[in-house]
């Protein structure tokens, strides 16, 4: 008999630790791997005057060259500003140029707010991107969309400039390209 209270409390200690453990979050895959850039600073404004290069024409060093990759966002919005619509436009312009290339179009958010709240903003991002491109002429069945929310940050911190850069979109070339 004096088992039995051994059994029961090693029971209730099984159960209190499976109630207290972390389930494993299920994140998407992380992205390709892309050319390793430097971040700039989405608030300047500037667009990149031309950049004689040695990439190979249609890869993806090529893209980020002569289109730029990524655009940015305000806080908590989706809607594209000019910068990015020029930004965007210059991508059309490349995919047009080589309608072989499919894309991926990430989605992603500061840290601020909920994880489903950044999942659900940076879904409308990576989709106003799509969209923008799509009515520039970009098929819309080579662009896919993902959203990362706040899980991938692209620079760490919790102030303006970190926060600025977080909110993004980024292209990515996810099939099709030279290498």
């Amino acid at each position: 008999m004096r088992s039995l209270p051994l059994q029961v409390l090693l029971i209730t200690g099984l159960v209190a630790t499976a109630a207290c453990s972390k389930k494993k979050e299920d994140l998407p895959p992380p992205p390709p791997p892309a050319a390793t850039t430097t971040p700039t600073a989405p608030t300047t404004g500037e667009t990149p005057g031309p950049v004689s290069s040695s990439a190979v024409p249609g890869s993806a060093a090529d893209f980020q060259q002569q289109a730029g990759d990524r655009v940015y966002f305000a806080y908590d919005s989706y809607e594209l500003d000019e910068a990015s619509r020029g930004t965007l436009n210059k991508q059309a312009t490349w995919l047009q140029r080589y309608g072989q290339v499919r894309i991926t179009v990430e989605g992603h958010a500061d840290e601020r707010g909920t994880r489903e709240y950044n999942l659900a903003l940076g879904d409308r991002r990576a989709n106003a991107v799509k969209n923008h491109l799509a009515a520039q002429g970009v098929g819309a069945a080579r662009i896919s969309t993902i959203s990362y929310g706040k899980e991938r940050p692209e620079v760490q911190g919790s102030d303006e400039e970190s926060f600025a850069q977080n909110r993004r979109g980024v292209t990515v070339i996810s099939g099709g390209a030279a290498s």
